[in-house]
């Protein structure tokens, strides 16, 4: 456990996301959501996480293991197609990890949700969080379009508001 990553986050906080990401931000994120999925038959969420606390915090959890726990939480996972897909900013690490259910991971695999999350980390440490997390959306959907096309009238699973944790 790194004291560094410790005082990142106890100092950064949920303060942070909130800062980063204002309700209208928020609200045109949300909003990128919504185009998307008329692409495709897919589900996407989006989830910020301004810092870990408590033990989490203190287990050094990584990154990639609170995405999967959030991934679970939001039953993102419980879709027809097995097509969710989930995008987490862990904001106090700047790190982004994609996770995505097995019926669209088997098509994309590791390394193409890897180029995702690095070119909207290239994003972030320019300071263009918006943009970053909208071309990371555009990014996921153009997968999920090309393996999951639209089936009829669009059914929405799961919200397309972004969740501030």
């Amino acid at each position: 456990m790194s004291i560094r990553r410790i005082g990142r986050h106890l100092l950064q906080h949920h303060w942070r996301a909130k800062r980063v990401f204002p309700q209208n931000v928020l609200d045109r994120i949300g909003q990128a959501i919504s185009r998307s999925e008329a692409t495709h038959s897919g589900q996407v969420r989006f989830v910020v996480e301004g810092a870990l606390d408590g033990r989490p915090l203190f287990r050094n959890q990584p990154a990639r293991e609170r995405a999967l726990d959030v991934f679970s939480q939001l039953r993102i996972w419980d879709t027809e197609h097995n097509n969710g897909v989930l995008i987490y900013l862990l904001l106090a690490d700047r790190d982004v990890e994609i996770i995505a259910d097995r019926g669209i991971d088997a098509k994309v695999g590791a390394e193409g949700w890897e180029s995702i999350c690095r070119a909207m980390e290239a994003e972030f440490r320019s300071g263009q969080f918006e943009r970053g997390v909208v071309r990371g959306i555009e990014a996921v959907s153009r997968e999920l379009a090309k393996h999951f096309p639209p089936q009829g009238p669009h059914r929405n699973e799961l919200p397309d508001a972004p969740v501030v944790m």
